[in-house]
């Protein structure tokens, strides 16, 4: 995923969602890491528009490496890490 200014905008998601509550306030006292952080939040993280964060979640959104749930009128998005730790051994073997 590194290489290209996309791919680096998607590892710095992944690495922000890793341990969300460090990176973002957490509203009404949630546990961040289990609800997850709205498109809009990550936007004004990266310092990007919240259409170009959108973009790179639903991208990683597809490729299994986030998780969505819906909240009021919100999409919230977490890490799924059972899916990362199968990826990671995928390249740690060499295809």
């Amino acid at each position: 995923m590194t290489g290209t200014p996309s791919g680096r905008v998607r590892q710095t998601i992944l690495e922000l969602l890793k341990d969300p509550s460090a990176h973002f306030p957490a509203p009404h006292r949630r546990d961040l890491a289990e609800t997850g952080v709205t498109a809009r939040a990550l936007a004004a993280r990266l310092g990007v528009p919240r259409r170009t964060a959108l973009a790179h979640l639903d991208f990683l959104t597809r490729l299994g490496l986030l998780r969505t749930r819906r909240t009021c009128w919100r999409t919230r998005y977490r890490r799924d890490e059972i899916r990362i730790a199968e990826v990671a051994r995928v390249f740690e073997k060499g295809w």
